[in-house]
């Protein structure tokens, strides 16, 4: 992993670009009776519970999925440009950690939903590039986090 530390600045550039394309990006398509199609992204379908009432729900998913990833990538930023590289503060031991565990929950609900909408014939599911996108911020962001401990820090 010391090899990879090289590449902490890329990285660290590329898990937010990706989670903002993950958010605003069609996250998957329903094709239904061949003529209707649908492509919401994130903040559409945290923007349509709202609108249609399902606040409690709009709000656990607009916090886990759109809040935490953003506060985890913010963390693993702040520790990474701290002076001396260190990873000495609260947030990075113990919330980062916690923010990791939940990280690819999104991925793996929408990879729910595509296999019962194609299980149950309602309609036809496929992935589209803004799951890409919000899965490769969640493994950017994971992969910075377990680079920040081989940080070159003061000796």
């Amino acid at each position: 992993m010391r090899k990879l530390v090289g590449v902490r600045p890329v990285l660290l550039a590329a898990a937010p670009f990706f989670l903002a394309l993950g958010l605003v990006l069609p996250l998957i398509r329903f094709e239904k009776l061949y003529f209707f199609n649908e492509t919401p992204s994130l903040v559409e379908i945290v923007a349509s519970l709202w609108s249609g009432g399902d606040i409690p729900l709009a709000l656990v998913v607009g916090i886990v999925s759109v809040v935490l990833p953003i506060l985890k990538i913010i963390g693993i930023a702040a520790e990474a440009t701290a002076a001396g590289g260190g990873t000495g503060s609260w947030f990075y031991r113990y919330a980062v950690p916690y923010l990791s565990k939940w990280s690819m929950m999104d991925v793996l609900l929408v990879a729910i939903v595509i296999a019962a909408a194609k299980t149950t014939g309602l309609a036809d599911a496929f992935t589209q590039p803004g799951l890409w996108c919000y899965a490769a911020s969640t493994i950017i962001s994971g992969l910075l986090h377990s680079l920040q401990g081989d940080a070159p820090g003061p000796k």
